[in-house]
């Protein structure tokens, strides 16, 4: 139970910067118990980034059992373990609820409101935000501080106005990470947070597309899609296949879905879903191989024997369409990675159908990301999300080092560990 500080003129409140779904709850919770918030985001609206992964159906979590949801923050498992167990997806639900919003579950077991639309949740969680005291300054850009480490906090910000000096008596920083810069987050933050003696992983781009580095038959030399690839097939989506790497670790992804194909190289839900082990192995070998499966429902036999059936003076498109039911971008993809020779062969065809070898040289810039991974390593933080070595000092969000796949699962954990760092924050005040 904590206790409710007295706030005065002299002792000033909490400053909350970043105005995205971990800022916004940290701020819930502590004016909550009747503490002063005030929340500080350098766009002119509250809540952007959300709005826009809203625009094709907000899916706020995902209706699985609690130990396969945790296995999706991979080694953050353990550390988001304990974050989902105060604020998992059943809590997230009823705090929608609560705020007038219905949900539902989907048929690939996503969870997502009734009218599908992010906007009517975050206006009446902004009005929940108001009634509780709540105050917003737009337009403010955090730009470090005036005296790290003191109590209370001296911080900058550049605003409307000009600049513009706080002092707060402690500070929840929810900055984002650094994809999707035009809606905020654009990672400047690391220039100032490192001085608070937090540990800082590299951003890097998740959830997000990769270049492919064919060989190009002519020359030997590596480089994108074929111009008849691209110009024909730009933008398909590849539906039913199976993608499989292997991370540097060894461990090993393996999952169906589908992807699409893009001007580069290829992108979407499964494309994403192995982005941390493609990222990985590229930034370790310089490259990894992508093996797509695209029967997977097939067994290899099966897959050869249909192959090796006599075509006649069928063509190999008509013979793989009508006996395998490959056409389309499908096909494309089997000729444009297989050689000639391959191709001319059954038991070698066959083979390259249930393993297309797609080689990936790149990640997307991370600014094209969905999401990030890196940031501040939560050994450099309490189990409240404080940093060790400047008390008062809060982090929730993906400003924190730790990724996830979509489906859910990336709001879910900002929503968890804005509640952490807030219930953090009145922790630390009760015993400040």
């Amino acid at each position: 139970m904590h206790t409710t500080p007295t706030m005065t003129d002299e002792l000033p409140g909490v400053a909350v910067i970043g105005a995205g779904p971990a800022g916004l709850m940290a701020a819930e919770v502590i004016a909550s118990h009747g503490v002063a918030v005030d929340v500080y985001d350098a766009m002119p609206s509250a809540g952007r980034k959300f709005l826009l992964a809203g625009r094709g159906g907000l899916n706020l979590t995902h209706d699985e059992p609690a130990d396969e949801f945790v296995e999706r923050y991979a080694e953050r498992r353990a550390e988001i373990a304990s974050m989902l167990a105060r604020f998992g997806a059943k809590e997230l639900r009823d705090w929608a609820l609560g705020l007038g919003v219905e949900t539902f579950v989907g048929s690939s077991r996503r969870v997502f409101p009734v009218d599908m639309k992010s906007a009517p949740l975050l206006r009446s969680w902004l009005h929940r935000l108001r009634g509780l005291g709540v105050r917003f300054h737009m337009r403010h850009r955090w730009v470090g501080w005036a005296e790290a480490g003191d109590s209370p906090r001296t911080l900058r910000f550049m605003g409307p106005a000009g600049a513009k000096t706080v002092n707060a008596r402690a500070v929840v920083l929810a900055l984002g990470g650094a994809s999707w810069s035009r809606l905020g987050s654009d990672g400047a933050w690391t220039q100032w947070v490192g001085d608070l003696g937090v540990e800082l992983a590299p951003l890097r781009p998740s959830n997000c597309g990769f270049d492919v580095g064919r060989v190009d038959p002519a020359t030997g030399k590596p480089s994108g899609w074929s111009e008849h690839l691209r110009s024909r097939h730009s933008g398909a989506p590849v539906k039913n296949v199976a993608l499989r790497c292997e991370a540097p670790d060894g461990r090993v992804f393996d999952q169906a879905g589908e992807f699409v194909v893009t001007d580069g190289g290829i992108e979407g839900t499964l494309v994403y879903a192995a982005s941390a082990c493609l990222r990985e192995s590229i930034a370790s070998k310089g490259g990894v191989i992508a093996w797509i499966d695209l029967l997977p429902g097939w067994s290899a036999s099966k897959v050869r024997d249909e192959v090796a059936r006599p075509r006649g003076s069928r063509s190999l498109s008509t013979h793989l369409k009508s006996r395998l039911g490959l056409n389309g971008v499908k096909a494309a993809l089997l000729h444009e990675v297989l050689p000639r020779d391959v191709l001319s062969d059954p038991e070698r065809l066959a083979e390259g159908i249930k393993a297309l070898p797609i080689t990936l040289i790149a990640p997307r810039p991370i600014d094209e990301a969905i999401s990030s991974a890196g940031g501040v390593c939560l050994e450099s933080l309490d189990g409240r999300l404080m940093c060790r070595d400047a008390p008062g000092w809060f982090f929730a969000g993906e400003m924190l080092d730790w990724e996830a796949p979509t489906g859910g699962y990336l709001l879910t954990a900002c929503l968890a560990s804005g509640v952490v760092a807030g219930e953090g924050v009145l922790s630390w005040l009760d015993g400040a």
